[in-house]
């Protein structure tokens, strides 16, 4: 992924999926959900994924549903980690954004545990 446009990661499926459990669980959309689209945005770019790409090399088909792929949630998980430590700013904005893009892949069925602050 190089210099996808805000629009277009906002029209993935995944990142849909995502705006709208937000807007579920806080009876509205964010204020700050450009923002938040913006943080995504950036993480996929790290790593070289679409949004919808991402979520499904962590999950796989099978009877009854899907399951999570244990080491590409781990890969990315990791991923998440050394993002949160290459954003400008101090701890607590680093720590931010990756729990931006947790909640991304959270609201996506990919369970993720929160990153340590530092």
């Amino acid at each position: 992924m190089t210099g996808e446009s805000i629009s277009s990661v906002r029209e993935s499926v995944a990142v849909h999926a995502w705006v709208d459990g937000l807007r579920k669980q806080w009876g509205e959309e964010p204020a700050d959900m450009q923002r938040r689209v913006e943080i995504v945005q950036r993480f996929c770019t790290f790593v070289g994924r679409e949004p919808d790409a991402i979520i499904e090399e962590c999950s796989r088909e099978v009877e009854g549903g899907k399951r999570i792929r244990i080491k590409k949630r781990r890969f990315y998980s990791e991923k998440i980690d050394e993002f949160q430590e290459s954003v400008d700013g101090d701890a607590r904005a680093q720590m931010r954004a990756g729990n931006v893009v947790r909640s991304f892949m959270i609201h996506n069925g990919i369970f993720m545990q929160g990153g340590v602050g530092g």
